[in-house]
């Protein structure tokens, strides 16, 4: 058999390999975090959020179709394409890696099965061993962009190579052509494969070249550098920022329609490069014919962009910055719904600003485009070069003066920002994630910096305790924790093996794969700048990196049997290479990963957006803040049909006018909201901003009046800014509601439990110093429901955004209801004031008999966002209710609510967090004469605590400068002294006795009473 079907063949194989594993791995429904966005839009060819990813969406509405109309199977055949393309992924890897070992090996004048298995086995364990890694499997099983993006990467990369092998032949260039296209349709899925340009530019460069220099390598490099900016910014910015200028100028000058600018500018870029390309054929100009060619193949790629305008146009109900027009089109490519991080000159994080400056930016009207002026950036009263630690939150900044040293009021210096890039954001954000995939993880938990979370673990016991403290007296959790995963520096010995063998015998490739490992890496942790405390692990973002790294270890399988060779006859030299490479590459990588990368058991997202769906009472408003409580609630309503009369308004969203607009319409069963403020009042550049100016009135105001005030066009109800222009104000904080008791009743808006508790008025303060279209949609939406729809607000909402509402929100479970009612003393004295705002009765029924908890009981892993959830939902959902329950006396409900959480929730405990959290159901327990069970939750929570205690105490004495860690040993402290109580009045002496022995022994290490 030949070797290209060999090289085929054995590269279809891994790939087919690595498909099947993650077909038996996939999730089986919605995940967290963005795959319920992406599979909503995909399915119904929706706008997801910005920038967009039209191309993954075409491509996973063909994967839907395989469901068959199942649509509680659509999430998981969406989810099999991405599985797809991370098995194609492995597979054109394969294909890479054998293409550079042949270059460099030379083919011997006998023996050929040495060397085909030297090529085929570096090309098999450095494909395998990338499958098998931690960031890319974990992308491989759900509907998210990285597993598509992935497969862009390495389809360019082995084009390149492929193209390197024929570029002497005539018609070889039509590789690099092929590449454009591969390089526009990828811009539809994500940017991050425009990345591997530079090192494209150098294999283009050392093939073409008669003699390699550093001048000519520097020039390819800036070249490479010119070719990726024209992408990045010339044809996906500022191609369109010129088409709307030509628009503009067609619709406001001209008179003529919207759109036509456009029309004409693709007329005369047709024109242009049809004539270019005629002109370069005939007069034989062999550059400039393949440059046109290639810059139309991006452009036919970047074509997938057309999806957006068009479904834009089509105003579905996902359609995030309604991109109908080239101005609102070109936003949603800016990606102005989000903040943009400084790069080059930017402030430090305790900087004040002392000046904003403003850009001229235009709207789609009636018949043409309206200017309007909107804050571009601000000026700094301190700015540096290279601003890394910029963030003007609190919590980042006490962030930065803890994690630089800094003391209260000590003024960053210049030297801090690169103290913070090094030590943060190349290391915890770059080298973290690069050695959890090389050399081993010490758990999936959010790092923030503690010893004890997220940190990379080698498996060396000494190395690992001299870094980390604790490591001889684990407990059996973090022992038995499917996601500590060890490879004693395998994988990463191997690659390091490989860099060098490939730099000792073609200096190029080095070049070229070092060039794909610094973009796909340290340039993105240059661009992305990010700030401390981010809301989720960012390994994924990096996958490019780690499979240029994946390269280099399948070369070290070469340089394993070349070092065997030493000692060594051939043919067993080259048996124990590959076994070594084998085993410390993809076998241990899978020994390890396979137990928390297994997602197939996994429910959890879709039965809590069930749950916050099923929260809702008939035709509700349901305000979500995004991610978790929004995304996975779409992909039900949107796929799956669940309960579609509840309209689902992201709060977060509605500062923007587009989605005010979008909130007014109706969707399916649900109604629009009932907003009277009308669209010219709130459009885009007109009361983005409404500032709190104190005028010292002494009563509240009422709604109506406040709206009318806020939304007049009337000078004197106006303010002159320091910007000189005229603009809205409020004039007070405090708000009010009249409430008609009589409508209330008739309506059933609140449930009989609180209707001696309903007011004559809600009055309330506003908490923020300015009021965004997200608070006018909620003020005009108070004053026009009338009550006649329940309005719901999701319990992860933050409360600053909530208007100052809080005081009337009710809580039934995974949302809470607004309300007109306030605590009467009756319920303050048998409850206390927080309890009688939540609806025991609801929270009863919607516990045992509505909710679902994603098979989290039987489950043998739970990745992190759903062990965290399952925890609070002990805390907030049962313990919560159960407790209230006992204080109303009803002593036998609250013992149900407790066994349907015994049930329910995970036998295994996950974090220090769990042992407080569960004393409310512990308590129900025991009330309500479930002894054994209870006994069985605190014999298994106190294991967790003494355990975690000892490796935390050998902390203390390992490390000096714990944070974090404290608070697990405060939880710890709590639990103890509440199981005390529990116990006590519970009479279980054979286990108050242990507390009490554990209180003793932590009593004698803290020196607490």
């Amino acid at each position: 058999m030949t070797y290209n079907k060999l090289n085929s063949l054995f590269g279809l194989a891994c790939g087919l390999i690595a498909t099947v594993v993650y077909i038996a791995t996939v999730e089986k429904t919605v995940s967290w975090w963005d795959c319920g966005e992406f599979i909503a839009c995909a399915y119904k060819l929706e706008v997801a959020h910005q920038p967009g990813a039209p191309l993954f969406l075409l491509i996973q509405n063909v994967f839907s179709n395989l469901a068959f109309g199942n649509t509680g199977q659509v999430a998981y055949w969406m989810n099999i394409g991405s599985a797809v393309c991370s098995g194609l992924t492995v597979t054109f890897l394969f294909w890479t890696i054998t293409a550079i070992a042949r270059k460099i090996l030379k083919k011997p004048q006998q023996s050929a099965f040495s060397y085909y298995l030297q090529i085929f086995g570096a090309g098999a364990v450095g494909a395998m061993a990338f499958s098998f890694s931690d960031t890319f499997w974990y992308s491989a099983v759900e509907s998210e962009v990285y597993a598509m993006s992935s497969l862009c990467t390495a389809v360019v990369f082995w084009a390149i190579f492929k193209w390197e092998a024929r570029a002497d032949q005539d018609g070889s260039d039509r590789w690099l052509i092929f590449i454009a296209f591969v390089m526009g349709l990828s811009i539809g899925v994500h940017l991050l494969n425009l990345l591997a340009i530079p090192a494209i530019a150098m294999v283009v460069y050392f093939k073409r070249t008669s003699e390699i220099n550093y001048k000519g390598i520097i020039k390819a490099f800036l070249l490479g550098i010119l070719v990726l900016a024209a992408i990045l910014w010339g044809v996906i910015q500022w191609l369109i920022s010129f088409a709307s200028k030509i628009d503009l100028l067609f619709v406001n000058s001209f008179g003529l329609g919207f759109g036509t600018g456009i029309l004409f500018l693709c007329l005369l870029f047709g024109v242009t490069i049809v004539y270019g390309l005629f002109y370069s054929h005939r007069k034989r100009k062999y550059t400039l014919n393949t440059a046109l060619l290639v810059f139309c193949f991006i452009l036919f790629g970047y074509s997938s962009y057309t999806m957006v305008l068009i479904r834009g146009k089509a105003n579905p109900s996902l359609n995030n910055n309604a991109p109908d027009n080239v101005f609102s089109f070109l936003g949603y490519l800016g990606r102005e719904q989000y903040t943009r991080e400084p790069l080059v000159k930017g402030p430090y994080y305790d900087s004040k600003a002392v000046d904003v400056q403003s850009k001229t930016s235009y709207r789609k009207d009636e018949s043409n485009y309206t200017a309007f002026t909107q804050v571009d950036k601000y000026a700094f009263d301190r700015e540096t070069f290279f601003p890394r630690i910029y963030s003007q939150d609190e919590n980042h900044q006490a962030y930065y003066r803890s994690y630089l040293k800094l003391k209260e009021g000590e003024r960053p210096q210049f030297s801090d920002n690169f103290k913070f890039f090094f030590n943060f954001q190349l290391g915890e954000m770059y080298a973290r994630y690069f050695l959890w995939n090389f050399v081993g993880r010490q758990n999936d938990k959010q790092g923030y910096g503690s010893y004890t979370e997220g940190n990379w673990l080698s498996g060396v016991k000494t190395l690992d305790n001299w870094r980390l403290g604790g490591q001889h007296h684990l407990s059996a959790s973090q022992q038995h924790d499917p996601s500590r995963n060890t490879y004693f520096f395998l994988p990463l010995l191997l690659g390091i093996a490989g860099a060098i063998w490939l730099y000792k015998n073609n200096k190029p490739y080095t070049l070229v794969l070092t060039l794909l490992f610094v973009f796909t890496g340290i340039a993105i942790v240059v661009y992305l700048n990010q700030t401390p405390l981010q809301p989720r692990e960012r390994d994924y973002a990096y996958a490019g990196s780690f499979y240029a790294f994946a390269i280099w270890i399948g070369l070290g399988t070469i340089a394993l049997m070349r070092f065997f060779k030493r000692f060594l006859s051939n043919r067993y030299a080259m048996a124990t290479g590959l076994s070594f490479a084998l085993l410390g590459g993809p076998i241990i990588l899978a020994h390890q990963n396979w137990d928390d990368h297994n997602r197939s058991e996994k429910s959890l997202a879709r039965d809590v957006a069930r749950n916050y769906l099923e929260t809702c009472a008939p035709n509700a408003i349901l305000f979500t803040y995004g991610d978790h409580d929004t995304f996975p609630l779409w992909y039900l309503q949107e796929v799956e049909g669940v309960r579609p009369d509840v309209r689902i308004v992201v709060l977060s969203y509605l500062t923007g006018d587009w989605y005010m607009q979008q909130a007014k319409k109706a969707t399916y069963r649900a109604a629009g909201l009932p907003i009277a403020i009308p669209a010219e009042k709130t459009k885009k550049g007109i009361r983005d901003y409404i500032p709190f100016v104190d005028r010292q009135l002494n009563e509240a105001v009422d709604i109506q009046q406040l709206l009318q005030f806020v939304t007049s066009d009337d000078p004197d109800y106006k303010v002159q800014l320091n910007s000189g222009n005229l603009e809205n104000y409020f004039p007070t904080k405090r708000v009010k509601l009249a409430i008609n008791k009589a409508e209330i009743l008739k309506k059933n808006a609140v449930p009989a439990y609180f209707q001696d508790a309903v007011v004559s008025t809600m009055e309330w303060e506003i908490p923020a110093d300015h009021l965004s279209r997200s608070d006018l949609t909620l003020l005009s939406l108070l004053e026009n429901n009338h009550w006649d729809r329940p309005i719901y607000f999701s319990n992860m909402l933050p409360s600053d955004i909530k208007l100052g509402l809080d005081k009337y929100l009710v809580n039934e479970g995974f949302a809470s209801r607004l309300m007109p009612v306030a605590a009467t003393s009756e319920q303050q004295a048998s409850a206390g004031e927080m309890a009688a705002l939540v609806n025991v009765e609801a929270l009863y029924d919607n516990i045992m008999h509505k909710y679902n908890w994603g098979n989290t009981k039987n489950a043998k892993y739970l990745d992190t966002d759903s062990f965290r959830f399952s925890s609070m939902y002990a805390r907030d959902i049962f313990g919560k209710t159960a407790r209230l329950l006992l204080e109303k006396g009803q002593v036998k409900q609250a013992g149900e609510v407790a066994k349907k959480a015994y049930d329910q929730l995970p036998d295994r405990v996950y974090a220090m967090s769990d042992a407080i959290n569960y004393v409310d159901i512990i308590d129900s327990l025991y009330r309500s004469g479930q002894g054994q069970l209870a006994g069985n939750v605190v014999d298994r929570n106190l294991d967790y605590v003494s355990q975690n205690m000892e490796y935390l105490h050998q902390l203390v004495l390992d490390k000096k400068n714990l944070g974090f860690e404290w608070n697990d040993m405060q939880l710890a402290l709590d639990s103890v002294d509440r199981y005390r109580d529990i116990l006590l009045e519970a009479n279980d002496t054979k286990r108050l006795a242990r507390v009490e022995g554990l209180r003793k022994q932590y009593q004698q290490w803290y020196g607490i009473e």
